[in-house]
């Protein structure tokens, strides 16, 4: 007992358990709320320490796997982008923004002009100091229809861009308070000439330099020695980083267990707690906006029926899944991308329930011809996709609903399959604003439309959203458009996933983020080993 204490508090003292966490698994152990509080009494603060080369095995990547910030659509090239290249700002774990490249921003009292100050002293890794005009030509590349970019969604709604000296200013047609937010997405990162000539080079303005791509296998990259950010005592504190692929669940287990790496991503739940009992290891699980999805293009056969549409959500047993598959780390779903994780969020809309009459129901109007339905799924899907899509099936065959599952390889899985195959499994990050996530996966003009949801009323909703400032009538706005995504939408959201990563007992520094899975795609840059 004595050392499974000692082991819990060491991960309250390195921030990946909470204190309150803390003093329940204590009480669950028998030891009194005193002697469980006289062990926290006095944390010792971890000091950085500089040095050494940090290795992460990562689920997510694929031999088409790209340098160019346009195509990320993998957790991959999102962990390594983040070491060569920032944004203007990024999301910190309180929901606040950190100025990178835009030292500062301001917006007007309509939100329909803002204006970034560029940080003055940040160099591209070509030696390259970084000017307005490269913001402007990164936000042209990405605004521009040919580039497929993932933001294209969110620049589209940009209505005229110019510089003024060290300044990049927006313009847009509807006012948008939540416009610094957008800037933080992970496609935009800044790149020398906004990257029309080599968009896929790996210059930035990150700690890191990219060493090695061998797409699908590993990424090297070694520290720069004059990053703008600070010096190694401060930020990026390693002196080189390797991520390596390991798509397989069991493979990325057993290289942290062996001490080959020292952090993986998306432990599988049904083995997180297990894996938390080892005295070397500390499983990091945070609540957030992520979310597992069955995705249904709503423009193509049979899914452009909504009354099948609705026959296969009534179909899904939401708390099956998040029991099964998630092992409790995740909560239900209910056929929209929001949760109550997201400001303005309206708990009054009804909860869908698994109903197998409901379910037969409507696929007998839905006039369906009896031919199997086939929904497309791999490991790297989701972790559990596989488990999940088999759980799903089950129930459909109880409502009389032909489901076949099609199991796909996890290598092209993302170039393949999701955004091209019209029902597959699949799964999103979140966003850290309605409005981020309405206008990157469901405005009509999104290239990541991934289920082809073009509504007209759907968005000027969502335009009128972010033209308004009371924040009551923006709620009001938002229900509807929740409502009807759930009631009509081409999205089956079964269960919102918590992030769950395990690092070795030496990484310090992590920071729970509830924005999304920062902490892979940030552990480079803002931890340490001991």
């Amino acid at each position: 007992m004595s050392n499974e204490l000692k082991h819990l508090s060491a991960k309250v003292a390195a921030g990946t358990m909470t204190r309150r966490d803390f003093m329940a698994r204590a009480a669950a152990l028998g030891v009194s709320a005193a002697v469980a509080t006289s062990m926290l009494a006095t944390p010792a603060k971890a000091t950085p320490v500089a040095g050494g080369t940090f290795k992460m095995g990562i689920q997510g990547g694929e031999s088409t796997n790209s340098q160019d910030p346009a195509t990320w659509a993998s957790d991959v090239p999102l962990a390594g982008g983040f070491l060569w290249g920032e944004p203007l700002v990024e999301l910190v774990a309180d929901g606040s923004l950190k100025g990178l490249v835009a030292e500062s921003w301001e917006g007007s009292d309509d939100a329909t002009v803002w204006r970034f100050k560029i940080r003055s002293g940040v160099t591209f890794s070509n030696g390259a100091a970084v000017t307005a005009d490269d913001v402007l030509k990164t936000m042209e590349r990405h605004s521009n229809e040919d580039s497929k970019s993932g933001a294209l969604g969110i620049v589209q709604g940009i209505e005229a861009m110019r510089t003024d000296g060290d300044v990049f200013e927006v313009t847009l047609g509807v006012g948008n308070a939540d416009l610094p937010y957008l800037m933080a997405d992970y496609h935009l990162i800044i790149q020398p000439g906004g990257g029309f000539d080599d968009p896929a080079a790996a210059i930035g303005t990150g700690p890191y330099t990219l060493e090695t791509d061998e797409p699908g296998v590993r990424m090297t990259f070694k520290r720069k020695a004059d990053y703008w950010g600070g010096d190694q005592t401060e930020v990026a504190h390693y002196d080189a980083v390797e991520l390596i692929v390991l798509n397989d669940a069991t493979a990325r287990t057993a290289a942290l267990q062996s001490g080959q790496v020292d952090a993986i991503n998306r432990v599988e739940p049904k083995i997180a707690k297990l894996l938390d009992r080892a005295p070397t290891i500390n499983v990091l699980s945070t609540q957030g906006r992520g979310h597992y999805v069955f995705i249904m293009h709503v423009d193509t056969a049979p899914f452009d029926e909504n009354e099948l549409r609705l026959a296969l959500k009534h179909a899904l047993n939401r708390e099956e899944m998040v029991e099964k598959i998630l092992q409790g780390y995740g909560s239900i779903g209910n056929d929209m991308p929001i949760n109550a994780a997201y400001p303005l969020f309206d708990d009054t809309i009804p909860q869908r329930t698994f109903d197998l009459e409901k379910a037969a129901e409507h696929y007998k109007k839905s006039g369906h011809d009896g031919s199997p339905i086939i929904l497309r799924t791999a490991d790297g899907a989701f972790p559990g996709a596989v488990d999940a899509a088999a759980l799903f099936q089950q129930s459909c065959q109880a409502a009389g609903i032909p489901l076949e599952i099609k199991r796909e390889p996890n290598d092209g899985y993302w170039s393949e399959v999701w955004n091209v195959q019209p029902f597959c499994a699949s799964y999103w990050g979140g966003r850290p604003v309605q409005d981020q996530m309405y206008t990157t996966a469901y405005l009509s003009t999104a290239d990541w439309n991934d289920t082809r949801w073009k509504r007209p009323e759907f968005d000027a909703m969502l335009l009128e959203a972010r033209a308004e400032i009371d924040e009551a009538k923006r709620k009001e706005i938002y229900s509807k458009m929740g409502r009807m995504m759930n009631e009509e939408g081409g999205v089956m959201v079964p269960m919102f996933n918590d992030f769950v990563d395990a690092v070795s007992a030496k990484v310090q520094g992590w920071e729970p983020n509830p924005n999304g899975p920062q902490m892979y795609w940030k552990t480079g840059k803002y931890t340490w080993k001991a």
